[in-house]
């Protein structure tokens, strides 16, 4: 083995058996270089003591921050935003904010990337926020570009295993704010969220799982359609058919504050009449009354994004990364316990607030 320091692309080339072009164009990370001779080359620089892309590092200290299919930088996901910049600033990195729409139905080919996404001396990784589809993973896994992505955004049959992604486990903080109310008294839970997208879908199976080991009826809100504005719905058609209930799990904050103008409009109080729970607790501290909520963590989520990114910029041929951050309940002023009698008289029929009162 050569020292470090003298040894060349040329030595590098030997060793993996292939072209000093082929192994330039690696050092550059240029797409079209298949990924079984990528491997071989760093692993042969690697024996070598050869640092490939430290000339690249010094042309390019930037990672993209790409928000898909999204009008607006909403509170979490800039707040996932902040938890990346601050540790890619760490790195001494800069992070690049970009906004980017396209269609889930596009072939991954046919997809036009941000231009700037294609040359590798101006972006070195994407990060992946927002709303994604699998053909923006394959376009950027077939150009070869690394990107770490927020595995509970992601529409449509993948496999979270082939990719470097990060959860926050709202199966679960669902499933444990379902069981805070079941033991609270409830047994009439409704779940108010639009299941067609992932992160509202894996909220439900959560309460699903919570209502079916406690022997309890799931009910769930049938209407698609904004936050704010489906809470708002979903509460007044339940209210009008006279449905029995007396909590209501919104499947985040926004359509939690579409529930507390439905009863604010129907008289009802809460949790007097009926409790509301909320999920991400990114709104939830500054309703009034405050909103029992599961509370996730989009810095920590941004974080452990970046340094994902940056190991896989680091080390292209290691093994996919998943990790799941946890949620917590966090129980405010919106939710109360309920009396077994009381819980039958609405499972019977009757209004909350009258059950409340007898």
């Amino acid at each position: 083995m050569k020292a470090r320091g003298k040894v060349s692309l040329r030595d590098v080339a030997k060793l993996a058996k292939v072209s000093t072009a082929t192994v330039s164009r690696v050092a550059r990370g240029q797409a079209g270089v298949d990924v079984v001779i990528r491997a071989r080359v760093f692993q042969a620089a690697e024996q070598l003591g050869f640092d490939i892309e430290e000339k690249h590092r010094r042309t390019s200290s930037i990672v993209a921050f790409l928000l898909s299919n999204r009008d607006v930088l909403h509170n979490f996901q800039a707040r996932i935003l902040l938890g990346s910049e601050r540790y890619c600033a760490s790195q001494n990195l800069d992070l690049l904010f970009m906004s980017f729409r396209y269609s889930p139905s596009t072939p991954a080919k046919e997809l036009h990337l941000p231009q700037i996404l294609s040359q590798r001396s101006m972006v070195r990784a994407v990060i992946l926020g927002g709303t994604n589809s699998v053909n923006l993973l394959e376009a950027l896994r077939d150009r070869e570009i690394s990107f770490s992505v927020l595995g509970n955004n992601v529409i449509g049959g993948w496999n979270p295993e082939e990719h470097d992604c990060v959860f926050s486990d709202d199966v679960q903080g669902a499933h444990d704010l379902t069981h805070r109310l079941i033991a609270d008294g409830h047994r009439d839970i409704w779940f108010l969220g639009d299941v067609d997208l992932p992160w509202y879908a894996r909220c439900a199976r959560g309460y699903r799982q919570a209502m079916e080991e406690s022997g309890l009826t799931a009910r769930c809100s049938e209407i698609h359609s904004d936050d704010q504005q489906l809470g708002y719905l979903a509460m007044r058609s339940i209210l009008s058919r006279r449905e029995p209930v007396s909590a209501v799990f919104a499947g985040s904050d926004q359509i939690a504050r579409g529930v507390y103008e439905a009863m604010r409009q129907s008289g009802l109080e809460i949790p007097d009449d009926i409790s509301v729970a909320g999920f991400n607790d990114s709104e939830a501290p500054l309703m009034h009354p405050a909103l029992t909520s599961v509370k996730e963590f989009p810095e920590e989520l941004g974080q452990h994004l970046a340094e994902f990114v940056l190991r896989r910029m680091r080390q292209p041929g290691r093994p996919p990364q998943q990790l799941t951050i946890p949620t917590r309940v966090v129980a405010r002023e919106s939710t109360r316990a309920i009396r077994s009698a009381e819980s039958n008289l609405i499972s019977a029929g009757m209004p909350a607030g009258l059950a409340r009162r007898i």
